[in-house]
């Protein structure tokens, strides 16, 4: 295996140990799956007075060694969604709420059946100064559902009728879907849909895209380096270099920030958190409600598909205890619904606290008295061993007995999604709409707790028929309902994304979960 830049004497913090798997990289099942406001806001990081142009900003991120490419098509890791959006743009992105807002779509207006979508795009220009233009959108995404390709937007983009939708003029494109689909600019924002000139295949070598940032070199593995984009349609960027480098470890991350090699360091703990922050050496930025915790249920099976039990382990849960063990404090509790502080986000349900007596009286009229059960978790992701046995004990004050079963790091996405009863969760941002149509449709391909219900599946396609948003929200709010008083997701809590930057560094969102527009953003970044 590659072992990435062991020896490079101009960042002697910087090791790997080996490859960051994707379900701990970004968007997928139980992963922190990736929207924008063009103008960051938070604390301190961010402030700082005016913007100053030029320097170079070094950014350390856990990589995928020698296989890395700048496909951002083929964009898996947190690393690959970082450089991708330097190089590339998308016709839309996610916001902080999650909700679709244009960047190379100057605008997106729909029929009066919301099955066809005319997408006007505002006048950019690629890095060789040729125009963005309706057809590389339509090379881009016919080139992303390609049935002999493994993309990653391709299932996001599968409502689309690729072969009836067409060019009608330099930049527009008028976009044929299969079904009503009220949330079309979702398809626009998703994860990898990166927009390449007509004809492209080759990324890796000298990669032209519309973004902030043009090519310079790339080392896969290792380095890869960029340099300011002085026509970019959306402002040049204060920087003037941004080189992307390959620290798998934590503790290489943390210490080449301390050490001045590196101004940016991804994915840091809770317990570096702690140890950092408000002393004054390294800047400490928590992006909040980037990851749902949870635990999955399968309720088509015992004792799971009893809705008495469901309701009984909702109220076993210390939601508070659990979130200061596992996250070790760097979260929010839950009220078992995905998407707090998302578009249609149901925040006027009451949050759900721990109820022995009634989780015991539920159990006895369900007949699951002494209940048994396995929970299965796994080292895959932070925090899940430490949940797994905090809820293990939580649950024997009130008789059920569970027992926690460890499972392969490699193995444990796949496993969880047909085997058991009861396994821990993770998912990071996106819309509640696509949770709701990834995770909990009868045909979902990713719906861990077996939730099929047709009732359920035709209250997502009356949302997805309806063109006013306020009675869409009503839809949504009631779909949430359902699944708050008898769902399969046990949702306790809402991790932080913890990053760290250099005290001199400036402009970075704090209001931005993790995969959405402005994480990573560092167009928007300067050096003080």
């Amino acid at each position: 295996m590659y072992e990435g830049p062991v020896n490079d004497p101009r960042f002697p913090g910087l090791r790997r140990r080996g490859f960051l798997a994707a379900a701990g990289g970004v968007a997928g099942l139980g992963a922190l799956a990736l929207a924008g406001c063009t103008s960051p806001s938070g604390g301190a990081a961010d402030g700082g007075g005016k913007p100053r142009r030029g320097g170079k900003l070094r950014a350390a991120f856990a990589g995928g060694g020698a296989s890395e490419t700048l496909d951002p098509h083929l964009a898996n890791l947190f690393a690959d969604a970082a450089r991708a959006k330097a190089l590339f743009d998308k016709l839309a992105d996610f916001g902080a709420d999650l909700a679709a807002e244009p960047r190379l779509a100057a605008s997106w207006e729909p029929n009066a059946t919301l099955d066809r979508w005319t997408v006007k795009l505002r006048k950019a220009s690629f890095h060789n100064g040729k125009p963005v233009t309706a057809r590389d959108v339509l090379y881009s995404f016919r080139r992303i559902a390609d049935p002999k390709k493994a993309f990653r937007a391709k299932a996001s983009l599968e409502p689309l009728d690729l072969k009836a939708s067409r060019a009608v003029g330099e930049r527009t494109v008028e976009f044929a879907l299969k079904r009503p689909t009220a949330e079309f600019p979702n398809l626009l924002a998703a994860f990898g849909a990166y927009i390449v000139p007509d004809g492209a295949t080759d990324f890796d070598t000298k990669p032209v895209g519309s973004g902030p940032f043009r090519f310079v070199s790339f080392t896969p593995g290792r380095s890869a380096v960029f340099r300011r984009n002085d026509d970019y349609w959306d402002g040049a960027p204060y920087l003037e270099q941004l080189e992307f480098l390959v620290a798998n470890e934590e503790s290489a991350r943390v210490n080449s920030l301390l050490g001045g090699q590196v101004e940016y360091a991804h994915e840091l703990s809770p317990t570096t958190a702690r140890a950092h922050e408000g002393k004054g050496q390294i800047e400490i930025v928590r992006l909040r409600n980037s990851a749902m915790q949870a635990f999955a249920m399968k309720t088509d099976r015992a004792p799971f598909d009893d809705k008495r039990v469901r309701e009984a382990f909702f109220l076993l849960a210390d939601r508070k205890e659990l979130v200061d063990g596992a996250l070790s404090g760097a979260g929010e509790i839950g009220n078992d619904l995905f998407g707090k502080g998302y578009e249609y986000y149901a925040d006027g349900l009451p949050q759900r606290a721990q109820d022995l007596d009634r989780a015991r009286h539920l159990l006895k009229k369900a007949g699951a008295d002494g209940l048994r059960v396995t929970l299965d978790t796994s080292a895959v992701a932070a925090g899940f061993t430490e949940a797994a046995a905090i809820f293990r004990d939580q649950a024997a004050k009130a008789g059920v007995q569970v027992k926690v079963a460890m499972g392969s790091k490699d193995s444990y996405w796949q496993d969880t999604l047909e085997s058991g009863t009861l396994c821990c969760y993770r998912s990071g941002a996106m819309p509640i709409e696509s949770h709701f149509s990834q995770r909990l449709l009868s045909g979902s391909t990713t719906n861990a707790t077996k939730w099929h219900h047709k009732d359920f599946d035709a209250l997502y396609q009356q949302a997805q028929s309806t063109k006013d948003k306020k009675d869409r929200a009503a839809v949504y709010a009631r779909m949430q309902r359902r699944l708050y008083a008898e769902g399969g997701f046990l949702v306790w809590g809402f991790a932080d994304w913890i990053l760290g930057t250099a005290r001199t560094v400036r402009g970075v969102a704090h209001k931005a979960p993790a995969n959405t527009l402005d994480w990573a953003r560092f167009d928007k970044v300067w050096l003080a």
